[in-house]
């Protein structure tokens, strides 16, 4: 076991043992990635400054990266000045938004991640058909906002909990459909669709699964390790609906677990006992956070490290035409 020496020089007492457990799949998905080369394509297309209407991925140290090479980042489209790029992020927006940047002759770049202008483009072919959507999702998130924003007010409800799935009075019981926010839990939304198809045998589910691939693939990376842990630490931001989802497996498993946005934030008071911790991080947090808290946690304790990955990712998503040039 390594040992430190004192300032006198007299060895230190030797450091206490850590075991690592390693979620993998973790930190950036596919659509988190595609999200943040746009960007940074498009300051090299267009020069600096280029406008980011909300951010671009629910991570601060992203985001304060992607600053520091010439994106400005904003909450609304009348934030951003005339004459000057904007993209909008990888949540996606309501139609309203790019309505409006057109009509003000605005070049933007829509970085909304494929998988949610699936749901988006969905929601439209069964307003299409005449159905009334009950959508499960987070009141507030911005992709809620930006889906419900694909459809006219009315033809949409939604559905936060099971008790809403319960307490909902459509006046048109047969004539539904539903859909989902792409950052779930898995486990919180099978429980409320089984509540849906319950009371409404005959409504339409979604062509393939809503929540992503990569929220799917990280809640079962933690929960094939959570068991195997005394505590888990979940990188990520406390806005960001997937990271958050993590803790939330990770405690339902009988694990003690926290969100950290960065090394420094860990609690060593917290991790008093802990022989075996789990780390993973949400699909906006890069690996460099992962490695900066290995980094911190050696600097107190002999640590081992091992990484259990449950599947192997390898989608790529395709960039927008207009930054094809750029890239």
């Amino acid at each position: 076991m390594p040992e430190t020496l004192t300032p006198a020089g007299t060895p230190a007492a030797p450091l206490p043992p850590l075991s690592l457990l390693i979620a993998a799949p973790r930190g950036f998905c596919a659509g988190v990635d595609r999200a943040i080369r746009i960007v940074e394509l498009a300051i090299l297309k267009y020069g600096a400054p280029v406008y980011v209407r909300h951010e671009i991925v629910h991570n601060r140290y992203v985001v304060d990266g992607l600053k520091a090479k010439g994106a400005i980042f904003v909450e609304e489209l009348d934030d951003v000045p005339d004459g000057v790029p904007v993209v909008f992020s990888a949540h996606g927006v309501p139609k309203a938004v790019p309505h409006k940047a057109e009509e003000r002759g605005l070049e933007y770049v829509d970085a909304t991640c494929p998988l949610v202008s699936k749901v988006h483009r969905q929601a439209e072919r069964l307003v299409e058909q005449g159905r009334h959507i009950l959508f499960i999702g987070h009141r507030g998130h911005p992709e809620v906002i930006g889906t419900l924003g694909q459809v006219p007010d009315g033809v949409m409800t939604l559905i936060e909990t099971a008790a809403d799935a319960e307490a909902i009075a459509p006046t048109d019981p047969a004539n539904l459909a539903f859909l989902t926010q792409t950052t779930l839990s898995v486990d919180d939304t099978a429980g409320m669709i089984e509540v849906l198809k319950r009371r409404f045998p005959t409504i339409e589910a979604p062509r393939g699964e809503d929540i992503c691939y990569a929220t799917s693939n990280r809640q079962a990376a933690v929960k094939a390790i959570a068991m195997a842990c005394d505590a888990m630490l979940v990188i990520g931001a406390p806005n960001s609906s997937n990271s958050l989802r993590l803790v939330e497996v990770a405690e339902r498993q009988g694990v003690k677990a926290r969100l950290i946005e960065r090394a420094a934030d860990v609690d060593f008071d917290w991790l008093s006992g802990v022989t075996t911790l789990g780390i993973t991080a949400g699909a906006s947090a890069p690996e460099v956070l992962v490695r900066e808290l290995v980094d911190r946690l050696a600097t107190r304790f002999a640590i081992t490290e091992r990484e259990t990955e449950t599947v192997r990712e390898n989608m790529v998503f395709k960039l927008p035409r207009n930054l094809d040039a750029a890239a």
